[in-house]
């Protein structure tokens, strides 16, 4: 590999670390990939995967004390010497929330790193240890390092689609209101589906279905982003594995005063125990899929739900858009392999321009494709989403356009 193609993508987590190494060359390659799991803890363990030679190595009962370490052991595994600030050209970070201050991709400096940790109380999980990880990297790779940021794709977003009914001093004093997430996914996918639909970003109108375990939706209106599903924080929206998503908020006071609860404990089972677990106990959709055919009714309850919320805002996307809708296009775990899922989401659409293949909707990961019918006015696309190659390409153009960073 050319030394000065090498990209390290790294998402921080509080106990882990994710990592991918690309070749930027003409056409970008992932080279290795892997996950530093239970850090700070004696039961450490690393899974690093080598795409060239499609070897993988799990190392298991490590103790990674801390992130240093972690990414340490990352070099090593990458085998990049004692000298890893030769080989890397570039790091690029995941960070969840950039707040209203960071809306692109930036090269990291002291004022980046400041804007972060201010953004942290809208993202007490993810900021404070992706800035950590960025402070283990800079001690160890002497390169540019980029921090590229979910919310940054829905920084378009019009006041009125991103403002909160609140008083407005909640705004401009705490920055509460619509922020999205998943915006790496959905640059990708916006890519993709330009270049799917023969036509230039700035023309594409397409609604977009990221459905995970963290599931969202976004409208593109002339390659902007216009409207987006989760909203200050990715609690906000569809149905999720675990998370509750749209609820109406008085919820939280009916438990405080009839369970005693604490606002922090109703926001915690909102976040881990509710969506699709909190209604049948499961949260892989496959299992719920099966179940529910073998005749659980509360399985079969709660794959209506996660369908009817989907739905929901499938409509009023499709108004946002005048009915000017390219394509609908479907990503992330349940949205590429399910198509039962896609088609319970598009079942009796045909009056709007939209109908299925059954042949091409069949069930499984499959490489990027069109499955609407030859009858469907609206094309829908499956595209397997790359978050980490989104940061490595994003990463790559802020260096590149800010050559006088280099090291």
């Amino acid at each position: 590999m050319a030394a000065s193609r090498a990209v390290l993508v790294l998402n921080t987590g509080s106990s882990s670390i994710k990592y991918a190494l690309y070749n930027m060359g003409k056409s970008a390659s992932c080279v290795y990939q892997g996950l530093v799991e239970g850090i700070g803890t004696p039961k450490s363990s690393i899974t690093h995967k080598n795409l060239q030679t499609v070897q993988d190595v799990r190392l298991q009962g490590l103790d990674v004390g801390d992130h240093k370490v972690g990414l340490k052991k990352v070099v090593e595994l990458l085998r990049l010497g004692d000298g890893p600030s030769t080989n890397i050209y570039a790091v690029g970070h995941r960070v969840v929330h950039g707040g209203e201050a960071l809306t692109k991709p930036s090269i990291i400096n002291s004022e980046v790193k400041s804007a972060i940790d201010r953004a942290s109380p809208l993202a007490p999980l993810h900021n404070p240890p992706s800035l950590q990880g960025i402070n283990v990297a800079e001690e160890l790779f002497h390169c540019p390092q980029v921090a590229v940021f979910d919310t940054a794709f829905h920084s378009t977003l019009p006041p009125h689609a991103y403002m909160y009914a609140l008083p407005y001093k909640f705004y401009e004093e705490l920055g509460i209101r619509r922020y999205g997430f998943h915006g790496t996914s959905y640059r990708y996918l916006l890519g993709r589906a330009s270049e799917m639909l023969k036509k230039p970003k700035e023309e594409v109108n397409i609604i977009l279905f990221h459905l995970g375990a963290g599931a969202s939706m976004a409208v593109v209106k002339q390659g902007i982003c216009v409207d987006t599903t989760m909203g200050v924080t990715p609690l906000e929206g569809l149905v999720m594995a675990t998370r509750c998503g749209d609820v109406d908020a008085a919820v939280v006071d009916i438990l405080g005063a009839q369970r005693g609860m604490e606002m922090g404990d109703v926001v915690n089972v909102m976040n881990k125990q509710s969506g699709l677990f909190g209604l049948c106990g499961d949260k892989d959709m496959r299992t719920i899929i099966q179940a529910a055919k073998n005749g659980s009714e509360r399985h079969a309850l709660a794959l209506k739900v996660f369908v009817h919320r989907i739905r929901k805002y499938l409509g009023a996307y499709m108004v946002q858009l005048g009915g000017d809708v390219d394509a609908l296009v479907f990503s992330a775990g349940i949205g590429e392999a399910s198509g039962q899922i896609r088609g319970l989401i598009c079942e009796g659409l045909q009056s709007f321009g939209i109908e299925l293949d059954e042949q091409e909707n069949k069930d499984g990961h499959v490489p990027a494709k069109e499955i609407q019918s030859r009858s469907s006015k609206i094309k829908v696309l499956v595209i397997p989403t790359d978050e980490e190659l989104s940061i490595a390409q994003q990463t790559m153009e802020v260096v590149e356009s800010h050559s006088h960073v280099r090291l």
